[in-house]
């Protein structure tokens, strides 16, 4: 089990992250979210020891990220949002080079790569160059580099940013394999939908604060209502409000209100008498997106 004990980090007079307490179980996978600036990086970095100056501490199998750094610096397999890659490089020498960092060499080293160009499907792309290789290809090497010393832990900071479906379907297949093997993940997302298809639990971060936080099933649980959907080109919230309150998102507008059901026949017959066709219209259970913007909110976030 990982316990997150108070953590806290400041920078000058902005406080990054503010008396996070939290725990992980062993062989789960962990969803970890929140605004662009809300802490998540912060968090992982704390956890990895790139940051090492902090207030709390963290229990990594028993074993302190302040007391014990190297040893657990040695358990965990950390993937950050920058692809960290030698372009003029092949895959196979990416490997040898992380492999080396992690103290692995000779037959061992060779049979890692192996096993690691296997699980992340490039063995037939070992010995080309980097420079040659999709975003995709290229998100899944960086995935390879961090699992060859078989961590326990395993860090994932926005693994799946700008890469195609087919590789994207990969990563989470490689999720699922690790995790059968015996690998703790905690995964970092913007993108709800991933995270409500392979995580066990989530822990929601806003302004340095841990907001939410449980199994996936608790959380959905605790925050589910039936709310109606409606979509239509040219559709404005105002037309909306009358039903209940309404949340714009991208696809169209989520009305929560009281009766659900009943509210959505009086906008049938609303519609009908108006000659109003939705393109959608139905009634719609609480995802995981809905309780992000319920606990966040709508305001775009720019910084960090």
């Amino acid at each position: 089990m990982i316990n997150v004990q108070g953590i806290s980090k400041r920078y000058g007079s902005i406080k990054a992250l503010n008396d996070l307490d939290f725990s992980i179980n062993e062989r789960s996978c962990f969803g970890l979210v929140g605004p662009n600036g809300a802490g998540k990086s912060t968090f992982m970095k704390i956890l990895v020891g790139v940051i090492d100056r902090f207030d709390g501490d963290i229990q990594v199998f028993n074993q302190s990220v302040k007391k014990d750094q190297l040893a657990v610096k040695r358990c965990i397999g950390y993937v950050p949002q920058d692809i960290c890659l030698e372009e003029t490089l092949t895959a196979n020498d990416n490997l040898t080079y992380f492999g080396r960092l992690y103290g692995l060499s000779g037959e061992h080293l060779r049979n890692r790569i192996r096993v690691v160009l296997e699980q992340i499907g490039l063995s037939e792309r070992a010995h080309d160059k980097i420079s040659k290789f999709s975003g995709g290809m290229k998100r899944r090497l960086n995935i390879g580099c961090a699992i060859l010393h078989e961590p326990s832990v395993i860090v994932l900071d926005e693994p799946t940013v700008g890469i195609d479906p087919q590789s994207r379907h990969s990563i989470f297949s490689l999720i699922s394999e690790l995790k059968e093997l015996g690998s703790t993940i905690i995964y970092s997302s913007h993108y709800m939908e991933e995270v409500e298809q392979i995580c066990d639990s989530v822990g929601f971060i806003d302004k340095g604060k841990l907001v939410e936080h449980g199994t996936m099933k608790q959380v959905l649980d605790k925050h589910r209502n039936a709310a109606i959907f409606v979509a239509k080109d040219g559709m404005v919230t105002e037309e909306l409000t009358a039903y209940g309150d309404v949340m714009q998102t991208d696809a169209g507008f989520f009305i929560n209100c009281a009766d659900p059901l009943s509210t959505m026949g009086i906008m049938i017959e609303h519609f009908r008498e108006n000659g109003i066709t939705p393109e959608r219209l139905e009634l719609s259970q609480t995802r995981l997106e809905d309780i992000f913007f319920q606990l966040t909110g709508l305001r775009l976030r720019d910084n960090g």
